[in-house]
């Protein structure tokens, strides 16, 4: 972000090419409508280019970055107000959102179709959490986020973080049990 600050266009390139996947499914997850997810996600990158220019590395790109994401998903929120989350449909997350397993080995057409029930299990599974453990469990694994920045960003405690990681990773095991 500092060399995009200082001028060089490629970084951007790079930052864009980084968090592109993981920003996008963290609106995904959160909206459960790719239509929104996209304009939240076009927001966000609108932001990040505006902001260049006075840029200052106070916290690591990611922390930042999902910072805004969080405040402008609040945003959204209070601006339409909050709808049940219905699990993803299987053809919502497109060619572009990465949100499939990655195809096996062997291109046999089992695999490929437990590959695909296990995508959507695992799409209604996090729906299926509840909201602050959802953000939290998506936090940590899209954004990479550590327990101190979820709770900075969340205005909670570290140790709420951990409860509510440690919550959304039971429910998620409990889940997925008829997939091991």
């Amino acid at each position: 972000m500092l060399a995009y600050r200082d001028g060089d266009a490629a970084a951007f390139e790079v930052l864009y090419g980084r968090w592109r996947g993981p920003l996008y499914r963290y609106f995904l997850r959160q909206c459960a409508q790719a239509g929104e997810a996209d304009e939240l996600f076009q927001d966000v990158f609108m932001k990040v280019i505006g902001a260049a220019p006075s840029y200052q590395p106070t916290a690591r790109f990611p922390t930042w970055l999902f910072h805004i994401a969080h405040n402008r998903l609040i945003d959204h929120w209070r601006k339409r107000g909050r709808e049940p989350l219905d699990p993803l449909p299987a053809d919502a997350d497109g060619d572009d959102c990465e949100w499939q397993v990655a195809a096996p080995e062997a291109d046999r057409p089992d695999r490929q179709v437990a590959g695909k029930q296990l995508a959507e299990a695992l799409a209604a599974a996090v729906a299926d959490l509840p909201e602050a453990q959802r953000e939290a469990f998506l936090l940590a694994e899209e954004g990479g986020l550590t327990l101190e920045e979820i709770a900075a960003l969340a205005g909670v405690g570290r140790e709420t973080v951990k409860s509510r990681l440690r919550y959304a990773a039971a429910k998620l095991r409990k889940f997925l049990e008829p997939w091991r």
